[in-house]
């Protein structure tokens, strides 16, 4: 019993002390975002609000995170961001020493709810907070891929209305970028239409976009146009077919899930309606059998 007290106080106060030293980095951190520039800010406004208040935490754990056998991970980690579209407001490295202070800050409240008698709950508390960087990740690049496959076959019709008007590419996508408003899709060409001013090859770029993306729709419309480029092909006749097969791809995702509504909604009436329905209907059935007997 003295052991578990002794544990018990020595991790209390490990925990004020790390609470402390992450008010006085976050309050650090403040002076340091009000005196940053506005590209900054907005990058690091894309980050969800649990991870920008355990930022400050990144110094402590960035010497472990920057070892040699870290990495592999560190850069499997930056594409994954650039996927996100994060990769301007955290590095990879950064993000894995965010995750160790995450795992960290879980094992705190596993210890917490354990010393205070509930074990199960704090294993999930900790557990939760150990895994939602890489959740938070993970869902980012999701929806960010929902949006570009949504708003592409839309692009590649003003694509192909300009080019077949007779405008180039570049032009084309110049003016359509300022007139569309500011997703996903539109930060990855403008960022693309920024290399190619800056002197970088029209198919270099590309092939960094479609790599930096990840995203499957965007990767085939992509190669399509660089290989069109290569072998001379009209521009404008392949943006109007690829355009059609992705509205087409978006319409049949769009009646599976459909049809696979009715199914999914088993599980809510199972769960929670029926249960309701059948004590409403035997409730007073049961009650009165119970004071007949």
């Amino acid at each position: 019993m003295n052991i578990v007290m002794l544990l018990s106080a020595i991790c209390t106060g490990i925990a004020t002390f790390c609470c402390a030293m992450l008010f006085i980095n976050f309050v650090k951190s403040l002076d340091i975002e009000n005196s940053s520039d506005d590209e900054e800010k907005n990058a690091k406004s894309k980050l969800s609000l649990s991870l920008r208040m355990t930022l400050p935490m990144v110094k402590i754990f960035r010497p472990f995170a920057s070892t040699d056998n870290m990495i592999p991970r560190c850069e499997y980690l930056d594409s994954r961001l650039a996927m996100a579209g994060v990769s301007d407001a955290i590095s990879g490295r950064d993000f894995l020493a965010l995750q160790m202070a995450h795992v960290f800050i879980g094992f705190l409240f596993f210890m917490l709810f354990w010393y205070c008698g509930n074990m199960i709950i704090g294993l999930i508390m900790g557990i939760l907070v150990a895994t939602s960087p890489g959740l938070w990740l993970n869902s980012t690049i999701k929806k960010r891929h929902t949006e570009i496959m949504r708003a592409l076959p839309n692009l590649l019709d003003l694509l192909t209305l300009s080019v077949e008007a007779g405008k180039d590419f570049i032009s084309a996508l110049r003016d359509i970028l300022i007139k569309r408003k500011n997703d996903a899709l539109n930060e990855e060409f403008s960022r693309t239409f920024t290399e190619i001013q800056l002197g970088r090859k029209r198919s270099e770029a590309l092939k960094a976009l479609s790599v930096r993306v990840n995203q499957s729709d965007l990767s085939s419309v992509l190669n399509a146009i660089i290989q069109a480029e290569e072998l001379g092909v009209s521009i404008g006749e392949l943006l109007h077919i690829q355009g059609d097969m992705l509205r087409n791809k978006r319409f049949t995702l769009a009646e599976k899930l459909a049809n696979e509504a009715p199914v999914k909604i088993i599980i809510p009436i199972v769960a929670f309606i029926f249960p309701a329905v059948i004590i409403i209907l035997v409730g007073p059935i049961i009650m009165q059998a119970v004071k007949m007997f």
